[in-house]
C-alpha cells in the first residue's frame, strides 16, 4: 500500500476547519498537525494543535501544507514563508492581486525547490477552469460570472480587520434579471459591478463610529469599490440568530457562437450550503495533485490551469479511463 499523503493546515477558522474534515475524507491522506497564531486547547481531529512559530519543526513530517488563512492579510505574508518549507496549497482570492502573489510564491517555492499551487478553490479555481474550458470551445463568445446568493468569507473577513468592527458577514447577492438575461440568450453588456450586490451585516464593538465604519467598507479598493453595496448595523443577538451559516454558490455562463445564427449557452453552477467546506475540499484535492505534481520534479508557482484533472482523483488513470471516460 503506498504511504498515505502527509496534511498539515495552517489556519484554523471556518476555512481550517472545513480542511480539517476534507483530509478526514480523503483516505489516501493522513492530517499531522493543524498551526495556528491562536493558543488552541485542541483540534476537532484530534491531531497536535501547534504553534505556527514551531513549523519549521515538521519540514521532515508534512508532505503538504494546506494554507488556510484569509487573502487580506495572512496568505500575502504566510505564503511565500511557508511555501520556502513545504509544499503548500492556498485559496488566495484577491483577484486583481493574483499576478503579484503568483509572483512571490513562485520565487519563494523556486527557491526551495517547492511547488505551491495558489488560488485553488471555486473562484478563483472551478469557475476559472470552466472559463478556460468554454471559451477555448467557443472562442467567438462572452463570458458571465455571478456570485451568491451566498457568504464570501474573504470580504466579511476583511471587514472584520476594520476598527470597530466585531463580527460581520457579507453577502453576495447576483441581480436575477441579469441571470435570466444571460440564460435566454439576450448577451447583456454588463460588468460585475453592476450586476451584484454586496449586503454586509456588522456588529460593532460598543462606542464605535458607526459611520467611519461604513464609509471604511464601502471605499475598500478591490472588495467594496464601484459596487452597490449596503451596510446594515445589528446586534450580537440577531447576527447569531439569522447570519450563523455559510451558504455561498454562483454561475459560469459563456454566451456563443458557432456560425452565424447558431448560438449555445455554456453554464457550470454551484449552490453549497458551507462555502468553508466545500473551499476545503477543492484544496485538499490540489493537495493530491500538488504532491505528484512535486514528485514529478516540478518546482514553483502553478495555478488550476497548469495542473491535470486525472491527478486531482485518487483513482489510477486505468480506473478513470473504465470509470469515467
Amino acid at each position: 500500500m503506498n504511504q498515505k499523503i502527509r496534511i498539515g493546515i495552517v489556519g484554523y477558522g471556518n476555512l481550517g476547519k472545513g480542511a480539517e474534515l476534507a483530509v478526514g475524507k480523503n483516505h489516501d491522506m493522513e492530517l499531522v498537525a493543524v498551526f495556528s497564531r491562536r493558543s488552541l486547547s485542541g483540534t476537532l481531529s484530534g491531531v497536535p494543535a501547534v504553534p505556527i512559530s514551531q513549523v519549521g519543526k515538521y519540514r521532515d513530517k508534512i508532505d503538504v501544507m494546506l494554507l488556510c488563512g484569509g487573502s487580506a492579510t495572512d496568505l500575502a505574508e504566510q505564503g511565500p514563508q511557508i511555501s520556502a518549507l513545504f509544499h503548500t496549497v492556498d485559496s488566495f482570492d484577491t483577484h486583481a492581486k493574483i499576478p503579484e502573489y503568483f509572483a512571490a510564491m513562485d520565487k519563494s517555492a523556486k527557491a526551495a525547490g517547492k511547488a505551491a499551487a495558489i488560488s485553488v478553490g471555486w473562484d478563483p479555481g472551478l469557475f476559472s477552469l470552466n472559463r478556460l474550458l468554454a471559451g477555448a470551445v467557443m472562442p467567438q463568445g462572452t463570458d458571465y460570472t455571478f456570485w451568491g446568493k451566498g457568504v464570501s468569507q474573504g470580504h466579511s473577513d476583511a471587514i472584520r480587520r476594520i476598527a470597530g468592527v466585531k463580527n460581520a458577514k457579507q453577502y453576495t447577492i447576483p441581480k436575477q434579471e441579469a441571470v435570466e438575461a444571460v440564460r435566454l440568450g439576450k448577451n447583456p453588456a454588463i460588468n460585475s459591478n453592476e450586476v451584484h450586490i454586496r449586503d454586509c451585516y456588522v456588529v460593532a464593538e460598543s462606542g464605535a463610529d458607526l459611520a467611519a465604519i461604513e464609509t471604511a467598507i464601502k471605499t475598500m479598493p478591490h472588495y467594496f469599490v464601484g459596487y452597490e453595496t449596503h451596510v446594515t448595523f445589528v446586534s450580537e443577538e440577531e447576527f447569531k440568530a439569522k447570519h450563523s451559516g455559510i451558504p455561498h454558490g454562483g454561475f459560469v455562463f459563456r454566451a456563443g457562437q458557432t456560425s452565424p445564427g447558431v448560438n449555445h449557452i455554456f453554464e457550470f453552477g454551484l449552490k453549497l450550503d458551507s462555502n468553508p467546506e466545500f473551499t476545503a475540499s477543492v484544496l485538499a484535492a490540489y493537495a493530491r495533485a500538488t504532491f505528484r505534481l512535486a514528485k514529478h520534479g516540478f518546482t514553483g508557482a502553478c495555478t488550476v490551469f497548469d495542473i491535470p484533472f486525472a491527478w486531482l482523483s485518487p483513482k489510477s488513470a486505468d480506473e478513470l479511463r473504465r470509470e469515467l471516460l
